[in-house]
Parts: C-alpha cells; sequence; structure tokens
C-alpha cells in the first residue's frame, strides 16, 4: 500500500469510530461489502446511516396505527425519516385493543357498548398472550414494559361437552385419557401385535414407558390414582380420591383428541407472557415513541396516488403527499380505497379473506373461580359455541375480575356477531352456567363484548390465504413507492409478531433503497 492511502478495513473502523455503526454499515454498503438485511438479524436504521449522503431522509406516510404502523413508524424514526400516521378509528392499536371503564366500542350497525368495569379490571379484547420466542417479548423489553405469566394451560380448569352433565377437570380427563391410551398399547405390546415395529429389546422399554405414562398398574391396567385428582384434599389426612374411573367409552366422548395437542404447539406452549395492566401497554409505548405530533387519528384514506417522485394520500382532512408510503391496514378495507395501484396489485389485496373471531369479557363482583373452583388463570374448554372461557392472569386473590365468557372463530363467532350485545351476553351466560353453576349468572356486574367482523374500518379478526403464492409474493415487494405492512403478509397470521416481522421487513427494504437511490 503506497503512502497517503488508506486501507477499507481502516476506513470502514474509523467510520464506525467517527458515525456509529449505521455509517459503517452504509459503508459497507456502498463498497459492495454488506450483506442483505433480514428480520432474523435485523439491524435498525440509524441517523448515522446517512452521514457519508449529506442529506436527510425520506418522508413517509404511513396508514393505520395498529401494530405494524407504529412499528413502522418507530423503527424508521430512529433514523430521522419524517412520519406521519394516518389513522381511521379514533384511537391507535388496531386490533390490540384494551378495553377499560369508560371506553366505548362501537359497531358497524351503529350500537355502541360503554363498559363500565371497575378500577385495575381490563379486558384485552385482541390479542392476549405473547409466545416466549416471540419478536414483541423484544419489544417490550425495548420500550420499557414489563410483563408477567398468562396462565395458557391450567389441569384446573375445567371440559365440557354437549351431553355431559358435569364438567370434569382437565387434569381427570388427561389422566383417564392417557390411563385408558396406555393400557390398550401395553395389551396390543404384550399381545405381540407390534412385534413388526417393536424390537425384542425395545419391548420392554415401552412398556417402562407406558407404565409411567398412563400410570398403569403391575397387571398395565389403568386404575384410578392421584393424577385424576382428589375429592377432599390431604393434608393432615390422607385425601379422598376421586371416583369411580368412568368406561373407556365414556372417556373417549371427552374429545381431549380436540385439545389435548393444543398446549404442545410451539405458538401455545407454556410459559407465556403478557404486559402488565393490558396488552395495550405495547402500542401506547410505540406511540409514545412516534410522538403524538407524528399520529393523526379519526383520519380516513379515502385515496392513495403513486406519483413519479413520491405518494399522494388524500383522506378526510385534507392530503398528503410524501416520498413513500407504509399501508399497514388489513388487506380487504386497503383494496377498496381508490387510487392508481395496479389491477394486479389490487387483486393479491383482495386474494385472503377475513375470518371471523369475538370474546365478551364479564366483570364479577368476586373472584369466584379462585376461592369456589380453585382455578388461578388457565382456560376452561368446551365444545359449545361458546368454545373457550378464560380466567384471568392478573389480580390474584383479589376482589373483583374479569373472565373471558367466550373466545370463538368462524362460524361461532359470526353468530354471534349477529347478536345485538345483550343477546350475546345472555347466549354466553346460559352457557357458562352449566359449567360453573347459577354464580356465572348471579354475581355478573359489567359486560361487554366484540365482534371483530363488525368493528369500522377493520372487519375482520385476522386474514387467511388460499395458498402462500403469487400474490402473496407480490405484496413483499413495494407497488411503485407503496409498502405493505401487517401480520397478514408472514406466516405468523393472527399474532402482533407477525406485524412486528411485517414492519422490519418493510422498514429494511425502504431504507436500503433510500440509501440507494439518495
Amino acid at each position: 500500500m503506497s503512502e497517503g492511502t488508506i486501507s477499507r478495513r481502516a476506513l470502514l473502523v474509523g467510520l464506525g469510530v467517527a458515525g456509529g455503526a449505521g455509517a459503517m454499515y452504509a459503508a459497507m454498503g456502498a463498497l459492495g461489502l454488506a450483506p442483505d438485511r433480514h428480520t432474523d438479524d435485523y439491524a435498525p436504521p440509524q441517523r448515522s446511516d446517512f452521514a457519508l449522503k449529506g442529506r436527510a431522509a425520506a418522508k413517509v406516510v404511513i396508514l393505520g396505527a395498529g401494530v405494524a404502523g407504529l412499528a413502522t413508524a418507530y423503527e424508521l424514526g430512529k433514523a430521522g425519516y419524517d412520519c406521519t400516521v394516518l389513522e381511521a378509528r379514533d384511537r391507535v392499536g388496531g386490533r390490540n385493543f384494551t378495553i377499560r371503564g369508560g371506553d366505548r366500542v362501537p359497531e358497524l350497525d351503529g350500537e355502541t357498548q360503554e363498559a363500565r368495569f371497575g378500577d385495575g379490571v381490563y379486558f384485552n379484547a385482541g390479542p392476549g398472550r405473547i409466545a416466549q420466542w416471540m419478536v414483541t417479548l423484544d419489544y417490550c423489553r425495548e420500550l420499557g414494559i414489563p410483563v408477567e405469566v398468562f396462565v395458557n394451560d391450567n389441569p384446573n380448569a375445567y371440559l365440557f361437552n354437549r351431553g355431559m352433565t358435569t364438567p370434569v377437570r382437565f387434569r381427570q380427563a388427561r389422566a383417564d385419557t392417557y390411563g385408558y391410551v396406555s393400557e390398550l398399547l401395553a395389551k396390543a405390546t404384550n399381545a405381540g401385535a407390534l412385534d413388526r415395529t417393536v424390537t425384542r429389546s425395545d419391548r420392554e422399554v415401552l412398556l417402562d414407558f407406558l407404565s409411567a405414562f398412563g400410570a398403569l398398574g403391575d397387571d398395565d391396567v389403568y386404575r384410578a390414582s392421584e393424577r385424576r385428582g382428589y375429592q377432599t384434599n390431604p393434608g393432615v389426612d390422607a385425601g379422598t380420591l376421586l371416583g369411580p374411573v368412568p368406561s373407556f367409552s365414556e372417556t373417549l366422548r371427552y374429545g381431549l383428541g380436540r385439545t389435548v395437542a393444543f398446549p404442545f404447539g410451539y405458538e401455545q406452549a407454556m410459559p407465556m407472557f403478557q404486559p402488565v395492566g393490558g396488552m395495550d401497554a405495547i402500542v401506547n409505548k410505540l406511540a409514545d415513541a412516534v410522538g403524538s405530533d407524528r399520529i393523526q387519528v379519526s383520519t380516513r384514506v379515502t385515496k392513495i396516488t403513486n406519483l413519479p417522485d413520491g405518494v399522494e394520500v388524500v383522506h378526510s382532512g385534507g392530503s398528503i403527499k410524501a416520498d413513500y408510503c407504509v399501508a399497514a391496514l388489513p388487506p380487504h378495507i386497503l383494496a377498496r380505497i381508490p387510487g392508481n395501484l395496479s389491477p394486479q396489485v389490487v387483486g393479491a389485496l383482495q386474494s385472503p379473506k377475513p375470518l371471523s373471531a369475538g370474546k365478551i369479557g364479564l366483570e364479577y363482583r368476586r373472584r369466584w373461580w379462585e376461592t369456589d373452583d380453585r382455578i388461578f388463570g388457565g382456560i376452561t374448554e368446551t365444545n359449545l359455541d361458546i368454545t373457550h372461557i378464560w380466567y384471568p392472569s392478573y389480580g390474584f386473590n383479589g376482589t373483583r375480575g374479569l373472565v373471558v365468557g367466550y373466545y370463538n372463530l368462524a362460524a361461532a363467532a359470526d353468530s354471534y356477531a349477529a347478536m345485538k350485545h345483550v343477546d350475546r351476553r345472555s347466549r354466553a351466560i346460559e352457557q357458562g352456567v352449566h359449567i360453573h353453576g347459577d354464580k356465572y349468572r348471579t354475581e355478573l356486574l359489567n359486560s361487554v363484548s366484540i365482534a371483530w367482523r363488525r368493528q369500522p374500518h377493520i372487519e375482520g379478526a385476522w386474514v387467511e390465504w388460499p395458498s402462500y403464492g403469487a400474490a402473496f409474493k407480490l405484496l413483499q415487494e413495494p407497488a411503485g413507492r407503496v409498502y405493505f405492512a401487517g401480520d397478514w403478509l408472514t406466516h405468523l397470521i393472527a399474532w402482533q409478531a407477525g406485524a412486528f416481522d411485517s414492519a422490519r421487513k418493510v422498514v429494511t427494504q425502504l431504507h436500503q433503497r433510500v440509501l440507494k437511490e439518495g
């Protein structure tokens, strides 16, 4: 190397010291040394990324103040982008919606509910839990949001199906199902029915496993054990076991195959988490970081026009022109907005179909599920149209509390959506009484229900793609200067983590384009 020259390595090190990692990464990109960024190794844009360019960041208009829209504005804001977020509803959050006393819940048919919950009581009407591997928890850490355990699986919760006279605890249903299945498999093994697939050396290992898994006796027969639970709990006295064990035929009627695998799912396995004080802590912190002066609520977008040098968005309060647009609206809503997006793009937006989901929050004067039923968090499963009953994972041993009286999907959710709130509540209470008795009705204080199909500017809980094919791939790329973001553009549909991942992808794409074209 001749005197007076500098190596690329020395240049990059110097830039890193002077301008930070962003400046060094920008220089590496200019020299062709930087790899493409992906969400797995996401690096947020920084103000120093523009240090080598000697120019300001671009102006971006973001449509929708849900998780994806707010996350996009938050991440772009780290590099100094001039972001404006337009939101049609009168609040931020989109489907991240925590309802508290005084909140109003309008629906498309004009009915509006007003929550009258007590202090400290809240209802996560949208997302309610976070898996430990999801990027959502990283944002909770970054934004300073405390989290607590969400009890997703509780063996003390109930199972109740049509035709049953009384509910059974999940621990009993699992013990009986595992026991009988283990007994059948052990008998088949001993009878030689599995000799073609189980070697002689594996046979004893399998039998040992089945004995432990199903709590079988020495004769490989399933009988009552403490796994099923007690009529009176042990203490000074030995306690009294539940009994008698139902027949194998009765055990099959538990229908446990529908629910037993649920907590084994990668997205559902314990431990799961929730923000302390309500799921909306996430969107509220994001909005604070973006800045209230950059977010316009009650602002409905009416036209989107790609221009040679930018994007113009017409809305209910006027219009705005920006260098780029990130559309983080539900695709079926976005497809209806006039503009000059191509027919192919509009058709792709129409491809995923919105799905229904509904919930009801029931506030009670006392936490009888804890004091009477000894259920602290978790979920009761049914094959009724209420589908699930959720017990709160906060406020343990307090006074008042809120139970999610149904969380249903698809046809069941559509049937509830067609009702007025008072009728939804009556139907939910009628079915809950079969499980918890008359206190489910008599101790009720307040209630609020939500039908996501009937929520203005959202009109669905989430969407379903017919396939992750050409339409899905088309929307991964910008249409001119319009980018698309949302959980619906990921394989984590219905999870906030999908919205965050999509936002990161768009931020990376847009930022690389600005650095290249600027």
